[in-house]
């Protein structure tokens, strides 16, 4: 009978423990949870006690292509108006990108180096787009190695005409005017069409040469005998006159520091993030949103503007 018992009784203590593991672990679970909810709902970084002692110094990020440069722009106007901040690094690591969105952070980085220093730090590449962008800087720093400059500016139409004949598929296009469709991936393009565009391209050009010359007091004969789209080495441009000085990330903070009369070791602010930043920033190093462009511009989702040109 007392073996009969005891049998009964861990029969009966099993779902109890089970009842108790289950709850230990979804508390746990939960607890998680809520800490996860809190990173991912707050906006900002984490950081630790700062071992620095001097003035602040803000540091933005430019990487990738340069397409939509909104969350950039914002962080270099919330440095522009935070009085703690004393001067500002610009990190580059772009091969270019669109042209109004590099000349937007060409004008706001201009724009905050007219009320504090701004130093440009050119990382692996910071080439046409990115180049572009650092000219609203006070000094620019690049590494020996830095591939930079390819100041041009770069038009592509794609031709599928011929698959979608071999494909028995024909369009038929109404418009308003001559241009409306200019670009078009599915015809060869036409000469009026060609001069129309080359004309476009050379005033973009011009606009880029003319943004160099004055951002490096040099004379926009010597910058467009090298505005080719040819790209240099960091120690080139400097012997270009395109960037000031060679030097890393740690150069181009020191520079900042004195620009602004900062004494001692200044401290690196970085700006807040919120959740669509960081998921932005995932989907470019997946190469997402390159995909993505390329098949709209392949499918011809905006009739009003297929044509893709960049710098």
């Amino acid at each position: 009978m007392q073996e009969l018992g005891t049998r009964k009784e861990r029969r009966y203590a099993h779902p109890l423990l089970v009842a108790l593991a289950t709850i230990g672990v979804f508390t746990v679970f939960i607890t998680v949870a809520f800490f996860l909810l809190i990173l991912w709902t707050t906006k900002g970084t984490i950081t630790g006690p700062s071992i620095y002692h001097g003035d602040k110094v803000g540091v933005v990020d430019i990487k990738g292509l340069i397409t939509e440069p909104e969350a950039t722009i914002k962080a270099l106007r919330d440095f522009r108006y935070d009085q703690k901040i004393k001067a500002v690094v610009i990190r580059i690591n772009s091969p270019g990108g669109a042209v109004g969105a590099s000349q937007e952070l060409y004008e706001e980085i201009l724009r905050l180096n007219q009320e504090k220093p701004v130093v440009a730090s050119l990382a692996t590449v910071a080439a046409s787009g990115g180049y572009y962008a650092s000219l609203g800087a006070r000094h620019i720093v690049a590494n020996p190695g830095t591939v930079t400059a390819s100041i041009g500016v770069i038009m592509k139409v794609p031709n599928i005409e011929g698959l979608l004949e071999k494909l028995g598929i024909k369009t038929t296009v109404v418009k308003s005017g001559a241009f409306k469709d200019l670009g078009s991936i599915t015809r060869e393009m036409t000469e009026d069409e060609r001069a129309l565009l080359r004309g476009v391209m050379q005033d973009i050009q011009k606009q880029f040469v003319t943004a160099v010359a004055e951002s490096r007091k040099l004379p926009e004969e010597q910058v467009s005998a090298i505005a080719d789209g040819r790209i240099m080495t960091g120690h080139q441009a400097l012997d270009a006159k395109l960037v000031d000085q060679l030097g890393n990330f740690s150069v181009a903070v020191d520079k900042a520091a004195s620009l602004a009369g900062i004494e001692g070791r200044p401290e690196l602010v970085y700006p807040k993030k919120d959740r669509l930043s960081i998921m932005r920033e995932l989907l470019q190093e997946g190469g997402t949103k390159t995909l993505s462009n390329a098949l709209r511009q392949l499918l011809g989702s905006s009739t009003d503007n297929p044509v893709s040109y960049g710098i």
